[in-house]
């Protein structure tokens, strides 16, 4: 991780970490270096629904428009979608204005490289030297100054690229979406309605200030009442620019990325679509679905935290398949990132050519009993220290045959402890203990 971008671009505290001024000096590093070759450089702008996802917009636009490029707006749209617009209509790049699934306080630019994965190495490197002043950039004069442009219709073709990916109809199914207030409230009850599916909503009154609160794939608990309530065959729970997606079955019981990982790999596989039987996950997984997908002859490789190291797995190992306990999945035939609309569309999918409900798809997962915490601090170094390796070796001992990852954040100042095993939240409490005893804890 650089200075300011970690593992999902430059996220932080609107005006605060993240302002204004950052976000115009960006651009003029985009604008610059897709105008380096003569030509007009073209950018593609996304943006969720967060209040300060506008100004960051524009100051974003005006730095690439400065710098002698275009900026072309998809206004509130999902990371997904930029990804598939900048590959598919010849950009020179993208940025999505997202914190992802952060409340909206925090706000983040995501950087998408000209094929629609995302930007990495040596240009984030360069992007963070010119934000620290360490060199100058020209500005465009006369007719050589960017434009800004409407580009609603990019997004209306990427509602048509999904709409073209399920072979059958919904129709005579009854849905429930969890749109997080955020990005897929623009796109994902259209896409269901066109392809038939009765769908119910909640989340979907965003306001500015109320992108993933109590809702979404962090908080799913107002979708699985949904579902119990109307008694729906199938509820998807989105996160604020809707490349996770978290499900809810027909009980009302969540299926989490895990989950569709195994009934998706399970499925390509019948298919002869999985590539090399094996999948890409991270160290995030559940053991036991590295377990279960191994009784079945698919086989695992274990990442880093992230889908980026994911898709680069993926790539490296020519798998079609990978993705995140969270509900970062890859389908690789038709995207380069998580897309969580298309997710849900693989697994209504996946339900209707089995012709039986999301709870039977995945009674082949066995999972063992886990839990997570994430604790903020001043410093994420705090897990290097003495009396915490300490604390993660006592805590390792009680688990037995468990498992114990104590990572930093990439995204917020916080630590994450995940515990696996019977003992899980008494391992976990341990841990936690210790890093409140070093007092690097916020707020302390």
């Amino acid at each position: 991780m650089g200075k300011y971008f970690g593992t999902d671009g430059f996220r932080g505290r609107a005006n605060e970490t993240l302002t204004a001024s950052h976000a115009f000096k960006v651009g003029r590093v985009l604008g610059c270096r897709s105008a380096a070759d003569g030509t007009r450089g073209k950018i593609v702008i996304g943006k969720d629904t967060r209040r300060s996802s506008y100004m960051l917009e524009y100051a974003l636009a005006a730095g690439i428009t400065a710098s002698g490029a275009d900026a072309y707006l998809l206004h509130v749209t999902t990371t997904p979608s930029v990804s598939y617009v900048v590959r598919s209509e010849g950009f020179d790049c993208g940025v999505m204005i997202s914190a992802s699934h952060n409340s909206y306080e925090d706000n983040g630019l995501k950087l998408i490289s000209r094929s629609g994965e995302k930007t990495d190495g040596e240009f984030l490197r360069s992007v963070e030297q010119y934000l620290d002043g360490e060199f100058a950039l020209p500005l465009a004069t006369g007719g050589a100054i960017g434009r800004t442009v409407d580009f609603i219709a990019g997004r209306n073709r990427y509602l048509g690229y999904l709409l073209s990916l399920p072979h059958t109809s919904f129709r005579g199914m009854r849905v429930g979406l969890d749109c997080a207030n955020g990005s897929a409230w623009a796109i994902s009850k259209a896409v269901f309605d066109a392809l038939g599916a009765e769908v119910y909503l909640t989340g979907a009154e965003p306001n500015g200030v109320n992108i993933n609160l109590d809702c979404g794939s962090t908080h799913p608990e107002r979708l699985q009442e949904l579902v119990r309530e109307r008694k729906l065959d199938v509820g998807f729970a989105f996160d604020g620019d809707a490349d996770r997606c978290i499900c809810v079955n027909e009980r009302g019981e969540v299926v989490d990325g895990d989950g569709i990982l195994y009934l998706s790999a399970k499925r390509m596989r019948s298919q002869k679509e999985l590539e090399h039987n094996a999948i890409a996950v991270t160290v995030m997984s559940n053991s036991g679905l590295i377990r279960s997908l191994a009784r079945e002859g698919i086989a695992c490789s274990v990442t880093p935290v992230g889908d980026r190291f994911v898709y680069e797995e993926m790539v490296k190992r020519g798998y079609s398949l990978g993705g995140e306990r969270s509900g970062h999945i890859i389908f690789r035939k038709y995207a380069q990132t998580g897309d969580g609309v298309l997710t849900s569309l693989m697994v209504m999918e996946t339900m209707l050519a089995a012709k039986c409900p999301l709870s039977v798809l995945t009674e082949g997962l066995l999972l063992f009993p886990q839990r997570e915490r994430s604790i903020p601090v001043k410093d994420k170094s705090v897990i290097g220290r003495e009396s915490v390796k300490e604390a993660v070796t006592r805590a390792e001992k009680l688990l037995g045959d468990g498992r114990l990852l104590l990572r930093p954040s990439g995204t917020e100042p916080k630590v994450r402890i995940l515990a696996e095993g019977d003992s899980a939240e008494e391992a976990i409490e341990i841990v936690a203990r210790a890093i409140e005893r070093e007092g690097v804890c916020a707020g302390s």
